[in-house]
């Protein structure tokens, strides 16, 4: 598995740290990303949109604002998200401790 930091993801703060669990080779074509994404306190994954495919969230640990398509929401271990084609979505660690999720995108 392939680790890395990427800094101002989107145009957000600080950096995100991605472990993918499948290469682009497994992805096979059909998904873009099947990754662990952690955010740090202090920093976010900006805003951003999706066409052509569609990006799913799964909150492992920890606590963050959550912005669906311009409505922020809180989220928390156990929350799923889901953003279709053609919306957007950002998110922000809003705690002290590390904010980690597996993100999925699957292209249409």
């Amino acid at each position: 598995m392939k680790t890395e930091r990427v800094e101002n993801m989107a145009g957000g703060k600080g950096h995100v740290l991605i472990k993918h669990i499948l290469g682009e080779k497994e992805l096979n074509g059909k998904c873009g990303l099947y990754a662990e994404v952690t955010i740090e306190p202090g920093c976010s994954l900006g805003y951003h949109e999706h066409h052509g495919e569609s990006e799913t969230y799964y909150i492992l640990r920890g606590q963050g604002n959550y912005d669906d398509n311009g409505t922020i929401r809180p989220v928390k271990a156990g929350d799923v998200t889901f953003t279709p084609d053609g919306c957007g979505h950002g998110l922000t660690n809003s705690g002290d401790e590390a904010l980690v999720f597996m993100a999925l995108i699957i292209y249409d």
